[in-house]
């Protein structure tokens, strides 16, 4: 096996199915690499499950809602000698996949991740994906919907930090660097984006996502703390229509 895609899932029966026939089918188009996907039901309550089987998606459960460790026990059950994470609600490309693998197997490239683009999205979201391009390609700071590397790199450097619940995807990302140059090896930011729903702007006015992540940026220690990471793990309640 080559590469594992990790995905991981709590209550996901809605965007989950687009994303995995998305990838089913970039994978499909690889042939010099063989992959599977690994889906973590994350104490779900709906078919995200039942959803991740159909499409012929390894499933291993874990009870603790958290992302670090939802990320960490798929990562473990993988057999890919490479690593893919990404996210239920986000779409890669068959063309992003192969230029992933293609750098890490070149050995000059220990991790990475993409640019990003959001699904449908207004023209102040379509800002801030902007926004956020030319930071990460200047910081080479890789968004948690897709970050690649080898799975013996993920053991090395002890997968994501389960003492946070947030931003787990930057701690990560700066340990993979810290590796990379001891190696010197690159991390590389690959130019072909990923496309990604904006729920999270649809869900919370920008008040509220603006006063979840201001305590964070001068208290970084608050990603220690679950309750204060709702942005990640709260969604609104949907009204059944009549």
């Amino acid at each position: 096996m080559h590469y594992s895609i990790i995905i991981p899932a709590y209550n996901e029966e809605e965007l989950l199915p687009k994303t995995l026939e998305a990838i089913n089918k970039a994978m499909a188009g690889i042939g010099r690499y063989s992959g599977e996907v690994v889906v973590t039901n994350n104490n779900s309550t709906d078919r995200t499950a039942e959803i991740a089987c159909e499409y012929g998606a390894k499933v291993v459960f874990e009870s603790f809602q958290q992302i670090s460790r939802s990320r960490n026990v798929a990562a473990i059950a993988a057999k890919g000698k490479y690593l893919i994470f990404t996210d239920a609600d986000t779409i890669i490309s068959r063309e992003l996949i192969e230029k992933s693998l293609d750098l890490m197997a070149s050995g000059d490239v220990c991790a990475g991740g993409a640019l990003v683009e959001f699904i449908n999205s207004d023209l102040q979201t379509k800002k801030l994906s902007k926004w956020w391009n030319v930071f990460t390609r200047k910081m080479k700071v890789a968004c948690g919907a897709y970050i690649f590397c080898h799975k013996k790199d993920f053991i090395e450097v002890g997968g994501f930090n389960e003492k946070i619940y947030a931003s787990e995807e930057i701690w990560f990302g700066r340990k993979l660097k810290k590796l990379a140059r001891k190696r010197h090896q690159k991390f590389i930011i690959v130019s072909i984006p990923i496309q990604t729903s904006a729920r999270k702007m649809e869900w919370f006015s920008p008040w509220q996502l603006f006063w979840q992540v201001l305590p964070m940026i001068f208290c970084p220690w608050l990603v220690r703390s679950k309750r204060f990471c709702d942005l990640w793990y709260k969604r609104p309640e949907i009204k059944e229509k009549k």
